[in-house]
Parts: C-alpha cells; sequence; structure tokens
C-alpha cells in the first residue's frame, strides 16, 4: 500500500503535458525573410493555445526545398510544418489548416525587369504581349505551374540567387515575385541594374497554409483553434500588417495604379474557403 500511495504522488506530481517540440520547415535560401513572418504566426497561434501545453520551436536539420519538405512532412520525416501554397496535390500529401496565413496576398505578383526594359514593359496592357515573353522561376515555386497553365512561358530549373543573374544576362525576361518581395530581393543587388516594373500586376486566387502529417491531428486542432482566436482578437490582422516582411505592399506596391492581368489557378482546391471573407485581404478571391 506505501508503494502504491508513493506511486500515485509521484503520478499526480508529474506535469500532464511535457513541453512539445515542433520542427519546422527552415525555407530555402535560410535567410528569407518571409520565414520570419511566418514563424511569427506560427508562435501567435500557439501562444494563443497556451493552455494547451508548452511549446518549443525547432528548425529543421537543415534549409531544404519546399518540395521535399513536404515530402519529409508527409513520411514524418524530421519535420512536423511547413507553411507552402496550396494545391490539390498538396492537400492530398498532408493535411491543411485553411486559414491563408498571408490572407491571399501573395497572389498579387510585381514583375522583377531590367532598368532599361522599364518602358518596354509600361506601353504592355494586356497578357498578349507577355505571353511572348519569358519567366524566370525558382525549380519548386508553387506558381510555375499556375503560370505555365495560363500560357505563360516559364524557364523554371534554377535556384534563387542565380535568378537574379540569369535575368541580368538577359537569359529570360522578367521574374515574379510577390507582392511584399522584390525590394527586398533588390536591396542586396543595387548592383545588377534591375528593377522592380511600375506599372503592372498579376493576380490569382491563391492560398497560404500550414501543413502539417495527416495523421497529426492534435497539432492541427491546436494551430486552427489558436489561429481563429488571434483573428477574432485582432491580433492576426495587427502582424500581418505590421511584420517588416509586408510593409513594402502596403506601401511602396502602390496597387490601385497598376494595370492588373488576372491568371487562373486551375490547382486551386474547392475547398478554399473564400466565403469567410474575414480571413482574406479585401481584392482576393475568386
Amino acid at each position: 500500500m506505501i508503494r502504491l500511495a508513493f506511486f500515485l504522488l509521484m503520478l499526480l506530481a508529474t506535469p500532464l503535458s511535457a513541453e512539445v517540440v515542433i520542427r519546422h520547415f527552415s525555407g530555402e535560401p535560410a535567410d528569407d525573410a518571409g520565414n520570419d513572418y511566418f514563424l511569427a504566426v506560427l508562435a501567435l497561434a500557439l501562444e494563443k493555445t497556451a493552455d494547451q501545453g508548452a511549446w518549443r520551436l525547432e528548425p529543421a536539420a537543415q534549409a531544404i526545398p519546399r518540395n521535399e519538405a513536404l515530402q519529409r512532412l508527409s513520411n514524418n520525416d524530421g519535420i512536423d510544418i511547413v507553411w507552402s501554397a496550396t494545391s490539390i496535390e498538396r492537400e492530398k500529401q498532408n493535411r491543411a489548416i485553411r486559414i491563408p496565413l498571408m490572407k491571399g496576398l501573395t497572389g498579387y505578383r510585381l514583375l522583377i525587369i531590367r532598368g532599361e526594359d522599364q518602358p518596354w514593359f509600361r506601353r504592355m496592357q494586356t497578357i498578349d504581349k507577355l505571353l511572348e515573353l519569358r519567366a524566370g522561376q525558382g525549380h519548386d515555386w508553387p506558381d510555375t505551374e499556375v503560370f505555365r497553365a495560363n500560357g505563360l512561358s516559364i524557364e523554371g530549373k534554377h535556384d534563387y540567387d542565380s535568378l537574379f543573374r540569369l535575368l541580368q544576362k538577359g537569359r529570360f525576361d522578367y521574374l515574379p515575385r510577390a507582392i511584399n518581395e522584390p525590394w527586398d530581393d533588390l536591396a542586396s543587388r543595387t548592383d545588377m541594374g534591375l528593377a522592380v516594373e511600375e506599372g503592372l500586376l498579376l493576380y490569382y486566387p491563391t492560398a497560404e497554409y500550414f501543413f502539417v502529417n495527416s495523421q497529426n491531428t492534435e497539432l492541427a486542432t491546436r494551430l486552427e483553434k489558436g489561429l481563429r482566436i488571434a483573428i477574432e482578437d485582432g491580433s492576426f490582422d495587427k502582424l500581418f500588417r505590421q511584420h517588416p516582411v509586408n510593409a513594402n505592399a502596403f506601401g511602396k506596391a502602390n496597387i490601385l495604379r497598376r494595370r492588373v492581368i488576372r491568371l487562373d489557378n486551375p490547382f486551386l482546391p474547392e475547398d478554399t474557403p473564400f466565403a469567410e471573407k474575414k480571413l482574406w485581404w479585401p481584392g482576393t478571391g475568386r
């Protein structure tokens, strides 16, 4: 009886939930500023559900391409969470928490071009002229297939850093980047003669989600609960608008003054929650 009583006392003294280590995708390149935003959103969701247990974020052992990270996530191989643009295939492979982390903003694309080509692009009014040009893309960027489905010519076999050198050398004519990205891209490449195109805006409907392994119901449920709490109390929108990685989207982009070329996204799942208007930045959606 003494031993049983001692065992029960020890059991009661043991924390019900130990610290959960969440191994996250670290992105490629590893110093991509966008990773900081998604990590901040992830931390916010976990903080909002602190009653469900302590947590600690830990980067995956190395920076790897997103497609490889999603495959490892599916295999439960050293990664617990990946942030990525969604697609029908990706939602079959892993479980998506269907709350758009960038509120659809990454569907707006600006073009990085050679500075001397600015006058030529300024005359472009429709997609027809864009079809005559060639775009550069990373080898596993999810929007590559969206552009190809719309008839755009894509050079899509290169790593991130080489894209800017190849654009400079004329291998292709423009590099589409999410609306919050091009100024940071060019800040460290001021000697390359590249510029953000001044008048066009490509748009296609999309969403970036957190993905977890299909069997990881506990983490998926916690993240959705935490994100929805943050949406309701306003802390999600505050982070979205004030995080440095998004500052250029609301400042330098001049969206209202640009000519919009709309693209279709045939890879977007039917379950994308466009009906929940509060999840989206105004103007995004179908």
